[in-house]
């Protein structure tokens, strides 16, 4: 598919269903199972008032999730019928996006879920959605690095398709796991995002700030996907308080920081998607250029680091049971970059279960090129590499993790 800005997706599902009489007690998926009508009226008139992109309702539909209303033995069923009524509603006129929302549950050791177990929930996904169709794969409202990776990782796994990423942050632009929203647009950047961006969580106005810190980041097209402002509650009721022209205004100062790609979330409906296109009609669009030219965009987790490729590399780590104390001892002593060797499958094991103490840039040591590969799988930062490994090898290690040589 060609992507043609600016492109405008859809509003809010959720609130929209809620409107239709769904008040949860089962999945949103179910209920939509049961009242197609709701789902097919909401999207056509998204459509209708001039979305480019349709969500299908799979948001909830990874095994893991459905599991929590007993639902999970659908998964298959779901992802494919909501695929279809998505592209009932739209009947050709707009395209229809695979949703692959949050599984609900954390990676360890801040959850319960191994990143094998992320990567093969969204797997299974991903392969449904890409038989049913769908023009395009879109991870939102993540709201941790470990999650959004295995999302993208596995769409792009079975399909060549555009791959968007939104996540959702606080006003300090921090996701809920401390990590810095601009460190998750140089890991998403190099696992090669078609797209990058904020849904949720905050207005238009909020969300401005973090878009604009974003912007000194971005190579790739951003999303701005805000909320009618933000909630508030009144006798247990969410009430958001923009009106579609109080949602447009920041939407000259979003072109400028490099957003192409517009929508709404929790709170929007059709008049707010028709206001982004009138509006978006006599805003100029310009296609981000490279921002971090002359140095290394590494990544922890949680932070940016851009280095001088001059950087020294000090000497390597191995790979024990005591390596969490090991990173902990070299994060604490000076020296710019972490290194580790991988020289065994055992050693895999032991920096999968250490990983996440990495709060400088890594560079990785190895030179079997299948070790590193599997170290760059478990690794949820953006890696150097050192060693033996050959050019055409690396390139391609750098094309699907972003790995830095």
């Amino acid at each position: 598919m060609e992507l043609i800005y600016p492109l405008i997706l859809d509003g809010a599902t959720g609130t929209e269903l809620q409107k239709r009489g769904f008040s949860g007690g089962v999945s949103a998926e179910e209920w939509v199972l049961t009242h197609p009508e709701a789902i097919l009226e909401i999207q056509r008139n998204y459509t209708d008032a001039g979305s480019n992109v349709i969500y299908a309702s799979t948001f909830g539909a990874t095994r893991t999730k459905l599991a929590d209303y007993g639902f999970e033995e659908r998964a298959s069923e779901v992802n494919t019928k909501m695929v279809e009524f998505s592209k009932e509603a739209s009947a050709g006129r707009a395209y229809v996006a695979g949703d692959l929302g949050p599984i609900g549950k954390m990676m360890a050791p801040l959850g319960p879920m191994s990143f094998d177990d992320l990567y093969e929930n969204y797997l299974e996904q991903a392969r449904v959605l890409e038989k049913a169709g769908v023009d395009l794969f879109v991870a939102e409202t993540m709201m941790d690095v470990p999650t959004a990776r295995a999302a993208v990782l596995a769409a792009k796994e079975v399909s060549d398709k555009p791959v968007f990423c939104t996540f959702t942050c606080d006003e300090n632009g921090r996701l809920l796991t401390g990590t810095d929203i601009s460190a998750a647009l140089i890991i998403m950047q190099g696992l090669g995002v078609d797209a990058f961006g904020l849904n949720c969580s905050a207005g238009p106005r909020e969300m401005l700030q973090n878009l604009q810190k974003l912007s000194k980041y971005a190579e790739i097209p951003l999303i701005a996907k805000p909320n009618a402002g933000l909630p508030r509650v009144e006798e247990g009721v969410v009430h958001y308080d923009l009106t579609p022209e109080e949602f447009v205004e920041n939407v000259p100062a979003m072109a400028e920081a490099g957003v192409m790609i517009y929508g709404g979330c929790c709170g929007t409906d059709p008049r707010f998607i028709s206001a982004l296109k009138t509006k978006l009609q006599d805003v100029p669009m310009t296609f981000p250029t490279r921002k971090i030219a002359d140095v290394l965009p590494a990544a922890s987790e949680k932070n940016v680091y851009l280095l001088d490729p001059a950087a020294a590399i000090g000497e390597a780590l191995t790979c024990t049971e005591d390596l969490e104390d090991d990173i902990m001892d070299a994060c604490d002593e000076e020296g710019e970059i972490l290194t580790i060797a991988i020289e065994s499958e055992e050693d895999i094991d032991f920096f999968k279960e250490a990983q996440y103490m990495i709060d400088k840039p890594l560079c990785i040591q190895t030179d079997d090129v299948a070790l590193l590969e599997k170290a760059l799988f478990y690794y949820q930062g953006r890696a150097l590499y050192e060693g033996s490994v050959d050019e055409a090898a690396l390139q391609k290690l750098e094309k699907k993790y972003g790995l830095i040589y």
